[in-house]
């Protein structure tokens, strides 16, 4: 049985994963609303007939005003130390809005869906891990209907904003990925895989709480 996706919000809508993902759920026959929280309107939004911008400079500001009976909610937001200037922005980005977003949708229908990384462990010595990880724990701890969690390596596609190392990993693997095992637990996946996947999850999913690691994220299209 496929699942209702009739009424979705997105937030972290207009990034790498983000994109993907709307121009999926605007194709999709099953899928009929589409709200993008943003911080400024984006005009590629704009060409996507069922998409709705609502634009916000600060996201802690959504609160239930903003809320309708949506059947999905998807958190792509997500963003690196580097680009955030510090832990404690980096923390604020991936962490505290991301939680707040999820909170939102406690003791209602709505089925959360949040993009996090392979690795992830709130016990880790890595920072970015280690905030994934207890972002992780502490969504799985709220009153939410169904929670899907998808855990991806290195994210191959094209960025609006320069990423250096992220850039000259992503060409290198590119010019060897033919040396690298289906097999391999690390091995870098596109965004449209993991947008598909999370699209799959939202139609298929019958757990209540479902992680998908970096492997199953291989074997969408």
């Amino acid at each position: 049985m496929i699942n209702s996706i009739k009424s979705v919000i997105v937030i972290g809508a207009t990034g790498l994963v983000g994109k993907h993902l709307l121009n999926m759920l605007n194709a999709s026959e099953n899928c009929h609303k589409i709200t993008a929280i943003v911080r400024s309107e984006n005009l590629e939004l704009k060409n996507l007939k069922k998409v709705h911008q609502i634009v916000l400079s600060d996201f802690f500001s959504l609160d239930q005003t903003h809320l309708d009976e949506y059947t999905h909610a998807f958190s792509c937001l997500g963003t690196t130390i580097k680009k955030a200037g510090s832990k404690e922005n980096f923390y604020k980005i991936d962490y505290e809005i991301n939680f707040h977003f999820a909170k939102l949708f406690q003791n209602t229908e709505t089925h959360y869906l949040l993009i996090s990384a392979l690795g992830a462990n709130p016990k880790s010595k890595i920072f970015y891990n280690q905030v994934k990880g207890q972002l992780e724990l502490d969504i799985q701890k709220l009153q939410l209907s169904k929670i899907s969690i998808i855990q991806p390596s290195l994210l191959l596609g094209e960025r609006h904003e320069q990423r250096v190392l992220e850039d000259f990993t992503q060409k290198l693997y590119l010019k060897f990925s033919h040396l690298v095992p289906d097999s391999f637990k690390y091995k870098p996946v596109t965004a449209e895989q993991v947008a598909h996947t999370m699209v799959e999850a939202a139609c298929n999913q019958t757990e209540k709480v479902k992680i998908y690691d970096n492997l199953a994220l291989h074997k969408t299209k």
